[in-house]
């Protein structure tokens, strides 16, 4: 029987699209019959708010991969503030080195997929960094990383420095359409004489940076005033209404499944909102919506939320949610798998992992 091998997918920041890279890449592996499981050692939740996140990630994960309880194992450890200062104040009573060892000696299969910690370092506390992590389950690492600039090379070269030849190469995700024949042509064969595999280059995708209601429900702590059967609606853009009417009108009209953010007393914002390309209403002021604002959003199946926040924080809280939430929905499941099958090179990943795969079917 073949040695079971690993595949460590780490990030050089965290939200980079780890989960995402891993969605793809099973779903491609599963066709070629090869048998999968996968585990996330290092979970992170410093979320009051979402006490239940890594379990309900974990599941979702083993939902939408098809595995069985026996392919999937819970995080070994949880980053979480209380575990943080127990080491902090001197706890070494774990060696995480060995716990991590018989974690994994719990799943088989043809390849184990682990999801890696959020940066390079995260997790050196526990003596488990990315490297570390590598080293212990002796684990070939692909690294994903969210393109900003072209200054991401920097970091790519500084990562492959520390990695070694545990990094065997590298995702480079979300890259804006105009930069995608510069990464092409230009900075993806530089990679490649510096000896970092480019094994795909996704191009930035509305729907997966959007978020949905009810996310943006948990995160503003909001109260929904209407239409709350609708909270699965995708939210892509963000609009401020505090303009004159006939200026935003015209603003709303260019924009496509928002969220707008308005005052409770500005009634002709709302109305105007709620006849535009709008998901979701979002009042702050502690004023109520008129009556016949929420008939009119209940008859065109608008959730409106209303919030104890001031504009100013209700923008960043959802400003920082876009691109910055759990993949937890289907379609956004079948988007990402569709972009791993256009924009990532599987049989290069094959080769590089010495794995024996049948012909994809379907």
């Amino acid at each position: 029987m073949a040695q079971t091998k690993h595949l460590l997918v780490g990030s050089t920041e965290a939200y980079s699209g780890k989960s995402a890279a891993i969605l793809g890449i099973a779903h491609q592996l599963q066709q070629r019959s090869l048998d999968l499981a996968y585990c996330k050692p290092l979970g992170t939740n410093l979320r009051a708010n979402q006490p239940n996140a890594l379990k309900e990630d974990v599941e979702f994960m083993a939902q939408a991969l098809n595995l069985s309880p026996q392919k999937v194992l819970p995080p070994l450890i949880s980053l979480e503030a209380d575990t943080i200062q127990q080491r902090l104040q001197g706890d070494k009573s774990t060696n995480y080195h060995h716990s991590l060892e018989q974690y994994l000696q719990q799943l088989s299969g043809d390849l184990i997929l682990l999801e890696g910690p959020g940066t390079l370092s995260e997790g050196s506390l526990f003596d488990l960094s990315l490297l570390e992590m590598a080293q212990i389950a002796d684990a070939s690492i692909l690294l994903v990383a969210r393109f900003h600039s072209v200054l991401l090379v920097d970091t790519l070269l500084s990562a492959k420095q520390h990695l070694g030849n545990r990094l065997l190469g590298v995702l480079i995700n979300d890259i804006p359409n105009e930069q995608l024949s510069m990464v092409q042509t230009t900075m993806r064969p530089f990679l490649e004489q510096q000896g970092i595999s480019v094994l795909g280059m996704l191009p930035s995708n509305e729907l997966l940076r959007s978020v949905n209601v009810r996310e943006l429900v948990n995160q503003l702590q909001a109260e929904v005033l209407c239409s709350s059967e609708r909270l699965d609606l995708m939210v892509q853009s963000l609009t401020i209404g505090a303009m004159n009417v006939n200026s935003a009108l015209e603003y709303l009209r260019k924009g496509i499944n928002m969220a707008v953010v308005t005052g409770g007393d500005r009634t002709d914002i709302q109305m105007a909102a709620l006849e535009t390309s709008t998901h979701c209403l979002i009042l702050t002021g502690h004023s109520p919506p008129q009556p016949f604002i929420l008939h009119r959003a209940e008859e065109v199946e608008i959730p409106i939320l209303s919030v104890d926040l001031d504009t100013l924080t209700t923008v960043e809280i959802i400003d920082d949610a876009f691109g910055h939430v759990r993949l937890h929905e289907p379609i956004k499941v079948q988007c990402i798998q569709q972009l791993m099958a256009e924009h990532f090179d599987f049989e290069r990943l094959i080769s590089q992992l010495g794995l024996a795969t049948a012909v994809p079917t379907g």
